[in-house]
């Protein structure tokens, strides 16, 4: 009997990464075997890429070193690497992602390295960075790349998906390596980390990339626990069980079939008190969301996703009653480009926010052909409704139109019992600013210290972009700043219900009662005021008497808001024990009216009446249409008439 040879294990073994980089593949390998190193297997592990990544690598896998493994369907940087540990057999591991290069010595220079230091556990190169950048070791700000390490084999895996989605490296593996031995440079730098849109911690990171970015990109359809190391930790799986663990409602004898177009802001789960009614909902996604922008596939369920390429067949089979386009400017061009492709279904378009930013970006006419080609048109504010009448003189009398803030909560978020208030401890006053301190200068909260009022300053993402003024503001009131993670809606009415009153923006209006010199912080309702309704607090904002203001005529009408002139003139309404007390039970009182729960009802008979309005022109239009395409037959070759306009087509 022949003795069986068995060949050695590689010394090295090599994961790469790769997901829609088909592109970079060929200079990543090249740089692979350019290596002055040989000893080595190279496992490239493909998380379910839609590009040709397969055929690419084809040619070199004729290299029996190199193996090609893929997954069904992407499952995260997480999974991928360890699916390439679970099939290697090095002693030691190192990592090449697709995108990727190393120059010739970097296997050499680690390797000696480990043979130099028995004891050593995870060893890393300097790297180049940002195209033209360099170090010797580790990134400033950034964790070691993969590119740049090498590391002995162990049982430690890399945290997964369904663990936690995150850019920060360390803490998916290399913190638990440390822990277990030591870790060192080589001080050259042998790699390069390159530098282009694409990178995973870009798509990660907000405010570029964020959680609902990287959701699209990678077409997660299941809740993520999400932490970049710019944000905050969004807990999807917390947040919404209780809605995807629910069945379908089944549908109403008269429900809507309403397609979704374009992104769902801050508070996506609003919508499901539409399925809730009986409705179907439907969605087709923007294909550049920003971080805030929730695009599907949605982690709460019962909204069916349309593929991009294919919408309008899909259209044509579901037969929708309702395109509903929204929200904010960032979908103004996708849900102009489905207005100008409507297959004939009666179109709504919700705005929120900003027209004035659409023309800083260039992309008003778009929102204009938005405005003008809807069947029906939504705006946040009654304030906004009159001004884009300025705009375009005649429209709520062309157009049906709506007033109702496309982006408030869903009713379960504000079903909880509030806490009881600081100020009943201590004695002092105690607000907060959920966000951004907007009009709350250094110098103002250090004369709101001087009054003995305290300010509550919400959200570590934040926190991060107001870094200079967070140094400048506790040397100022030490004291009397507080700082505080984010805080989810679950949470919204133990946390705030504690504090005396909430911070609204801090702006001077300087439209003198005229709206067509109106800006953005006239006509908007900041977010934040249903997250301070929640907790039945009384809304601080200054007193624009004299201008039009959405949240000052809103707050007036209601009751809401305490309304200032000066600090001194605010500190001394905030010690108005009975006037507080009143204003408070007024927020209380009426805080449902913050939920999308409580106008549903309301936006489904604009729907309803939309739809109606457009079913009556689509008449007049087909009478029309009908003797035009009999004259058309007698006169063309083939008796074939030309396609109808848009709205000749029935919605089903």
């Amino acid at each position: 009997m022949l003795n069986r040879i068995v060949p050695a294990p590689p010394h090295v073994s090599i994961i790469m990464p790769t997901f829609k980089q088909a592109r970079f593949l060929r200079r990543a390998i090249d740089s692979l075997l350019t290596q002055s190193w040989g000893d080595w297997e190279l496992i490239v592990v493909d998380d379910g890429s839609p590009d040709d990544t397969q055929a690419i690598l084809a040619p070199f896998l004729d290299d029996p070193r190199m193996r090609y493994l893929r997954l069904d369907a992407n499952q995260g940087l997480g999974r991928a690497l360890n699916t390439g540990l679970d099939t290697s057999s090095g002693s030691l591991i190192a990592y090449l992602p697709s995108d990727d290069v190393w120059y010739r010595d970097h296997l050499t220079t680690m390797l000696d390295l480990f043979t130099r230091q028995p004891d050593l556990m995870l060893a890393y190169s300097g790297v180049r960075h940002h195209y033209n950048r360099s170090t010797p070791g580790q990134i400033d700000g950034e964790p070691l790349q993969l590119v740049q390490t090498m590391h002995r084999r162990t049982d430690d895996r890399w945290l997964e998906r369904s663990e936690l989605t995150t850019d920060d490296l360390e803490r998916m593996l290399w913190s638990h390596l440390r822990a277990s031995g030591l870790a060192a440079g080589t001080g050259l730098v042998t790699c390069e980390w390159v530098d282009h849109p694409g990178q995973r911690h870009k798509l990660l990171r907000e405010p570029i990339g964020g959680i609902n970015p990287y959701r699209l990109y990678c077409d997660v359809r299941e809740p993520m626990r999400f932490h970049s190391t710019e944000g905050n930790f969004i807990d999807e799986v917390e947040r919404f069980t209780r809605f995807r663990n629910r069945p379908d409602t089944p549908p109403a004898a008269d429900g809507l079939k309403i397609l979704l177009v374009g992104e769902l802001a801050y508070n996506p789960e609003r919508v499901l008190a539409l399925e809730e009614r009986g409705h179907q909902l439907f969605g087709l996604w923007m294909p550049n969301p920003y971080w805030y922008n929730y695009v599907g596939p949605l982690p709460f369920g019962h909204v069916r996703d349309l593929d991009v390429s294919t919408w309008q067949d899909d259209v044509r089979r579901i037969k929708p009653d309702l395109i509903y386009a929204l929200l904010n400017w960032q979908a103004v061009p996708f849900a102009r480009s489905v207005l100008e492709q409507n297959p004939g279904i009666p179109f709504v378009w919700h705005f929120k926010e900003g027209p004035f930013i659409c023309l800083e970006h260039g992309c008003w006419e778009e929102l204009i052909d938005l405005c003008t080609g809807a069947d029906g048109f939504v705006a946040s504010s009654p304030e906004m409704l009159e001004w884009f009448d300025t705009v375009l003189p005649g429209l709520s009398g062309t157009t049906p139109t709506l007033s109702l803030d496309g982006d408030l909560p869903k009713r379960e978020w504000f079903d909880a019992i509030p806490s009881e208030r600081i100020s009943s401890r201590d004695g002092e006053i105690h607000t907060v600013v959920p966000g951004r301190p907007i009009g709350l200068h250094p110098e103002t909260v250090a004369e709101l210290a001087a009054e003995g009022v305290h300010l509550h300053f919400y959200g570590d993402f934040t926190h991060g972009q107001w870094k200079a003024w967070i140094e400048r503001t506790r040397g100022l009131a030490p004291r009397h700043l507080h700082l505080h993670a984010n805080v989810d809606q679950g949470c919204w009415v133990t946390e705030f219900s504690q504090y005396d009153a909430g911070w609204l923006h801090g702006f001077t209006s300087h439209n003198r009662g005229d709206i067509r010199r109106a800006d953005w912080d006239d006509l908007n309702y900041p977010a934040r005021i249903a997250t301070l309704a929640a907790g039945g607090l009384p809304m601080i904002q200054k007193n624009n008497a004299g201008a039009r203001v959405a949240i000052q005529a809103l707050a007036q009408e209601r009751d809401l808001s305490v309304f200032y002139s000066s600090i001194p003139d605010l500190a001394s309404q905030l010690h108005e024990t009975d006037r507080m007390d009143q204003i408070r039970d007024s927020v209380w009182r009426q805080r449902d009216e913050f939920t999308f729960d409580a106008h549903a009802d309301e936006l489904v008979a604009f729907f309803r009446s939309t739809i109606a309005t457009a079913s009556s022109r689509y008449a007049r239009s087909v009478t029309t249409t009908h003797l035009a395409e009999s004259s058309a037959r007698d006169s063309s070759p083939n008796g074939i008439p030309a396609l109808p306009p848009r709205e000749t087509v029935p919605a089903s």
